[in-house]
């Protein structure tokens, strides 16, 4: 028995919660997040880089991370929901990696990131944002059914 269905016919993505309701706020909350963080990694970079490279350059990452996962989750798809979680993932292990090493070693963090323990600087919403992050998309993950044919 040959199976030459394509996943995308045959998998659905759960009913336009992306664009509704809290997936609504979710995707405004990681938007405010992407420009919040490029415009701090922009303004660190072009003004004072030589002060705290390191702090720098991580900000940046954050932003880029942040701007890949609120593209991502803003469209619909199934490649789309799974970038979406690969970029959450990143920025779940970013905030934990950097908010720890910035707690243990805080002398190589003389300068804030975004995630520098662990968001504080920023009501500590980097931490808690991926666990909601996750959570909304396990929620609505796309799922096998005859609903998209």
């Amino acid at each position: 028995m040959e199976r030459s269905e394509d996943v995308s016919e045959t998998t659905e993505h759960s009913p336009s919660t992306r664009s509704r309701g809290l997936g609504r706020i979710i995707v405004a909350i990681y938007g405010i997040f992407a420009l919040s963080a490029t415009a701090r990694a922009g303004f660190q970079i072009a003004t004072k880089f030589s002060e705290a490279p390191l702090a720098y350059v991580l900000s940046a990452v954050a932003a880029v991370v942040y701007i890949v996962a609120t593209v991502a989750m803003a469209r619909k798809g199934v490649t789309s929901w799974y970038v979406t979680c690969g970029a959450v993932l990143v920025e779940l292990l970013g905030v934990l990696v950097v908010g720890t090493l910035s707690v243990l070693v805080p002398q190589d963090f003389q300068q804030d990131t975004v995630w520098s323990v662990y968001g504080k600087g920023y009501g500590f919403v980097p931490l808690i944002l991926p666990f909601v992050g996750l959570t909304w998309l396990w929620f609505n993950r796309p799922r096998r059914g005859s609903a998209t044919r």
